[in-house]
């Protein structure tokens, strides 16, 4: 809430843009703005991060399609994709030595406790990323440094943890970019354009929904 209210703040003042936030998942989000607009409107979509790679790349390609459903013939998907890269440069960006992702991943833990009542003692826990050339992807785990059991009132669960047993928090699924152009044919979309930063090998694409 606090940033869809900033960016109506922010950028409510720009003439002829109209700024409306709504707090919804992604599709019904979409569904809601497809559904308000005028018949002779298209829709420009921005999914922007590179979000598409954390879901698996079967998981990945649902969701574009259940995405084309909601759209009209027309309608446009500014997509960002994360390209595979050196794999010492990619685990830099999950495994930062000032620590960054380490606090972020930890901080999921610090939110169970703080939310659901859970009892994670964060000394207990190591950050750490992995890259699983088999999957090509980043996987990111919190180790389990000693035998240990936390407790989630809220959840009526109780979790027995093994020293070294990880809890696998994220993934992100890294792509080639010839890869864009085919997961958008196989989804109802063609790739109209595509635009990567040479010095941090990402994509920008542009598709159109057929």
């Amino acid at each position: 809430p606090f940033a869809l209210a900033a960016c109506e703040k922010e950028l409510g003042h720009i003439d002829m843009v109209s700024i409306v936030g709504y707090e919804q998942p992604y599709l019904e989000g979409l569904r809601t703005v497809a559904e308000g607009r005028a018949e002779e409107d298209h829709l420009l979509v921005l999914f922007l991060g590179s979000t598409i790679g954390n879901f698996d790349r079967d998981a990945g390609e649902t969701f574009l399609r259940e995405m084309r459903e909601i759209l009209q013939p027309g309608d446009a998907l500014l997509l960002g994709t994360d390209l595979e890269k050196d794999v010492e440069l990619q685990m830099l960006a999950y495994d930062d030595p000032a620590g960054v992702t380490a606090a972020f991943n930890l901080n999921l833990l610090a939110r169970i406790n703080r939310e659901l009542g859970a009892d994670f003692d964060l000394r207990c826990f190591r950050h750490e990323a992995l890259w699983n050339f088999a999957e090509r992807r980043i996987e990111m785990h919190l180790r389990s440094t000693r035998r240990q059991t936390v407790h989630v009132p809220a959840a009526s669960l109780r979790v027995m943890l093994d020293e070294d047993e990880t809890i696998w928090t994220e993934s992100s699924h890294k792509y080639q970019a010839e890869e864009v152009p085919e997961m958008a044919a196989r989804t109802g979309f063609r790739c109209e354009g595509q635009w990567i930063d040479a010095e941090w090998p990402f994509a920008q694409n542009l598709l159109i929904a057929e």
